[in-house]
């Protein structure tokens, strides 16, 4: 279980642990891609309906994301967390399990069904993301390898997302079925196996924090029910301690402007291509693979532009790729471009065949108005993605400044119990106000046929795909100014740590203090639990 000091991580280890985004992203995109799509589809499922079966789960993910990260922090000086592992023995419980995520792709079931098989699977997912997470902050202090990681995380994360987005399309090609439900349980039961397979990778190719010389001596703890039950006391309590870190509150403002952004579009986007459109799951599907490729390559660049200038630059170049995109769509709404419908048609849903100018179904005011709007989408939303995460690894850093303690578990408990609270809210209010505004789902006797709908309700699908994630980004893009912590802040942060840990009470310099107590939110008296 120990391991010495100095070890230090190699490319095996950044891709071991950077594959787990396979589950962690790949999981997401087919949910936050597909589902509502599926359920309102093929399931004969209302918009209100589908909107509860993916918001109440994460309600209950207010009570276990915080509290699998507390146990886990609370596991290390017992004898599950010396001989296996207080962040991977949650990993290894999930790997038998997580096959069953096929089993939400089942066609001809209950509301019932699909609202149990859906929390069992995110308490899966929650059981292996909170634990995984930490992995990387304890593997490395560097703020350069730190990057790797979240690089290797998001390059994986992007690739997932192209398989999901991509995956209907193979099936289709291959097996028939054009818009059948079947489609969506053979790449359920894929990535089911997959699932398991990176949690296995992730497993094998990463440490836990060494332990000291003088916790090596520390006695095995003994269970204490009285300890046991004031879990649940003493989990709030750390929760809301870390909101008291300036720069973690800063944070959590980027990370949902950046992601609920995103939970809004993903909801809303295959309705209204199906819709405004016009098009089905083959177009859907080339689209968003599109979306996830262009990603994938902001993700590479991000990862250079974060090391060099700090996260914010970034974000806010993000936040206007994706701005641009909307208002395309937008365009494409307001305007109805002459001819699309017939050219769309004439493509016979093979988007990607079209767009070679020697194809019969070339069109250029087609394909511009399918992929300009979508490249840009996916240019900013990469970057999105990344910057969040990148910051992340070295908020604990920031919290030990102020508590003199390590607590990587509490912090990646409430990155995603906010987070789940966050894409749940969005999500209800999302399929909410496009059912109110009128959105009518196929007849169950009737899965996958076409519905027309009113203007009204395209007008509101509209109005929300593009209003909704505006507002939010602009929130993130107000906070990102006010953000100060990048590789030179944090070098000096890491530093003065190392000072207060050898017992000093003053910084080395007005300029250290200042950037200290601005990342902190903290006097620098106050520092290293004197507060």
């Amino acid at each position: 279980m120990a391991a010495p000091d100095t070890r230090t991580p190699t490319w095996i280890n950044y891709w071991g642990w950077g594959s787990g985004d396979m589950l962690g992203a790949g999981a997401q995109a087919v949910i936050t891609g597909w589902l509502a799509y599926f359920f309102i589809t093929f399931c004969g499922l209302s918009a209100v309906e589908t909107g509860l079966i993916l918001g109440l789960p994460r309600l209950l993910e207010a009570i276990t994301c915080p509290l699998i990260g507390y146990i886990s922090d609370n596991l290390r000086h017992t004898w599950v967390g010396r001989k296996i592992g207080r962040r991977k023995i949650f990993l290894i419980l999930t790997i038998p399990l997580l096959p069953s995520f096929a089993l939400i792709f089942v066609t001809g079931q209950t509301f019932t069904y699909y609202l149990v098989t859906f929390i069992f699977f995110e308490f899966l997912y929650t059981m292996f993301l909170i634990p995984w997470e930490t992995l990387a902050a304890e593997m490395t202090k560097d703020y350069k390898k730190k990057a790797k990681f979240a690089g290797a995380r998001m390059l994986v994360a992007q690739s997932s997302a192209i398989l999901a987005s991509y995956l209907p399309t193979l099936i289709i090609n291959n097996f028939g079925g054009k818009d059948s439900s079947g489609t969506f349980l053979i790449m359920a039961a894929i990535f089911g196996g997959l699932f398991s397979l990176v949690v296995l990778l992730v497993v094998l190719f990463t440490w836990e924090r060494p332990y000291t010389e003088a916790e090596k001596l520390i006695q095995l703890e003994p269970m204490d029910w009285t300890r046991a039950a004031m879990i649940p006391v003493n989990m709030f309590r750390d929760l809301f301690s870390t909101l008291r870190i300036k720069a973690f509150r800063q944070h959590l403002s980027l990370y949902l402007g950046g992601y609920i952004s995103q939970d809004i579009f993903n909801t809303a986007f295959p309705l209204f291509v199906a819709t405004v459109m016009m098009g089905a799951t083959l177009v859907i599907s080339q689209l968003m693979t599109t979306m996830y490729i262009a990603q994938l390559i902001s993700v590479m660049i991000a990862i250079n532009v974060v090391i060099r200038t700090g996260p914010t630059t970034a974000y806010r170049m993000a936040i206007s790729f994706v701005g641009a995109a909307l208002l395309l769509f937008l365009a494409f709404y307001l305007i109805q471009p002459a001819g699309f419908s017939e050219g769309l048609k004439a493509m016979n849903g093979d988007l990607f065949a079209s767009a070679v100018p020697t194809s019969p179904a070339f069109n250029p005011t087609v394909l511009f108005w399918l992929f300009a709007p979508i490249i840009l989408a996916g240019l900013g939303r990469g970057t999105l993605n990344f910057v969040p995460w990148s910051v992340y690894n070295y908020l604990p850093d920031v919290d030990e400044a102020v508590t003199a303690q390590r607590r990587e578990g509490i912090f990646a408990g409430v990155m995603t119990f906010v987070r789940k609270i966050a894409q749940s809210g969005a999500i209800v209010a999302t399929t909410s106000l496009i059912g109110l505004g009128g959105f009518v789902s196929p007849d169950k006797n009737h899965p996958g046929a076409v519905v027309v709908q009113t203007p009204q309700a395209v007008q509101v699908l509209v109005l929300v795909m593009v209003g909704g994630p505006l507002l939010v980004m602009l929130w993130g893009l107000w906070v990102s100014w006010s953000f100060r912590l990048n590789a030179r802040t944090h070098e000096v942060l890491i530093h003065e740590v190392e000072r207060l840990r050898a017992g000093a009470t003053e910084a080395e310099s007005p300029e250290s203090k200042a950037i200290v107590e601005n990342l902190t939110g903290w006097k620098f008296e106050r520092l290293w639990g004197r507060g």
